[in-house]
């Protein structure tokens, strides 16, 4: 894979809370420098984003329920249909592991299709199932629900609380069907580890250490 190959993969992030109006501007000139597959940011900067990226072939998503995915489900619809109305062509939700701990399958989907239903079916959905805090079993319910509810993809984790794991998305791709895509996310620093994550079934690799990556590959 060459690194043109890798850059249309890579969904390059800016969500450290204390990021500014600058850094947004860095993060999209990159971007659009190395063709990025998108950007990612909290809905506070979809419109800046969307403004810098005018007339490129990069994407514009933003993360609803960032990063606990504890908040109330009418909240995360508002927070992506207000990103939606703003540019945004894609969410990242984190989807609510507390109702699947407890049991609560119900809860866990209707919490992912409201968010479904606040953006239609034109906007992608990527649903953060935050993998590496659950065991096997959790995962594969979590995937399924997640497919069940509307998802286009399902996001291996948020970065905050664990890394992408290779065993994670090995498991997805062996249950998703084939119309799912995954996006590795958490701890993704290198073009090796990135390359490793596409072998075992990625579409995606979302991380703020895109161009670094970029680099090594030349």
């Amino acid at each position: 894979m060459n690194r043109d190959d890798l850059a249309s993969r890579i969904e390059h992030a800016c969500l450290t809370p204390n990021a500014t109006g600058l850094d947004i501007e860095r993060l999209c000139s990159e971007a659009r420098e190395w063709r990025f597959a998108a950007v990612c940011v909290h809905p506070m900067r979809v419109a800046a984003a969307v403004a810098c990226l005018a007339g490129s072939h990069t994407e514009v998503c933003a993360v609803v329920g960032f990063p606990s995915g504890a908040h109330d489900s009418l909240t995360k619809a508002q927070e992506a249909q207000q990103a939606a109305g703003r540019g945004a062509t894609a969410i990242d939700m984190v989807a609510g592991s507390g109702f699947l701990l407890d049991g609560d399958a119900r809860a866990y989907a209707d919490d992912i299709v409201a968010v479904r239903r606040a953006i239609g079916d034109g906007l992608i959905l990527k649903v953060i199932i935050e993998a590496p805090l659950l065991g096997r079993s959790e995962i594969v319910q979590a995937a399924r629900l997640a497919v069940q509810s509307g998802a286009d993809y399902v996001k291996t984790s948020t970065g905050v609380y664990a890394q992408a794991r290779l065993e994670d998305v090995r498991l997805l791709r062996s249950l998703l069907p084939a119309h799912t895509r995954i996006k590795a996310a958490g701890g993704i620093r290198t073009a090796a580890f990135a390359l490793d994550l596409i072998a075992a079934g990625a579409d995606r690799i979302g991380t703020s250490r895109s161009v670094e990556m970029i680099r090594e590959l030349d």
